[in-house]
């Protein structure tokens, strides 16, 4: 099975409009949601894998950023994130400008595991294609990235920082992001 066998298009319909959030949405969604579920993605895993030129880094200097990245009998745990119905264009509009600044991410429908049962719900999964995918990174290497990375939201160590923070309180354990954490830490305070 390939990437794109495992979703299929957004569309627009009258359903409660759920997005994934596995990264910065989990702590800076820019919306407040209806409801908040954990929930589970199965065949992709969150990791590294995509430079970021905008948000996190420059094109001279790209930093990283999360990325849910395709992988058959993985799985990836945060939350679905229920749009009040009210808000559902200008916040799918908003999320379409932050995710989709450089095509990157391909907006995609996937079918979430939650404790109330599956959600459909959009996420936002990387173009493997794309110029700016950069999966299978060493640890190391990601590190020294984000330990320097800057970009139009500020250093790329806050954005892995804030979301281990985030994964903590949720209780999501990533033993890759932990372990990144630290080394980032020491690069950071020498």
């Amino acid at each position: 099975m390939g990437q794109g066998d495992a979703v299929t298009d957004i569309r627009e319909d009258g359903d409660p409009l759920w997005v994934f959030a596995y990264g910065s949405l989990l702590w800076n969604p820019e919306f407040e949601p209806a409801e908040r579920r954990r929930a589970v993605l199965r065949d992709f895993h969150r990791s590294f894998a995509m430079r970021s030129i905008h948000h996190r880094g420059t094109e001279a200097a790209p930093g990283l950023v999360l990325a849910l990245d395709f992988e058959e009998g993985a799985t990836c745990t945060g939350l679905a994130l229920r749009v009040r119905d009210e808000e559902r264009r200008e916040v799918i509009e908003a999320l379409r400008a932050r995710e989709l600044i450089s095509s990157a991410y391909l907006e995609k429908r996937v079918l979430l595991e939650t404790d109330e049962g599956e959600v459909p719900a959009t996420a936002f999964v990387i173009d493997r294609e794309h110029q700016q995918y950069c999966g299978g990174l060493p640890l190391d290497v990601q590190a020294a990235i984000i330990a320097e990375a800057s970009g139009g939201r500020g250093p790329n160590a806050d954005y892995l920082f804030e979301t281990m923070r985030a994964l903590r309180a949720l209780g999501i354990g990533d033993p890759d992001l932990h372990a990144l954490e630290e080394m980032v830490q020491n690069r950071i305070t020498g």
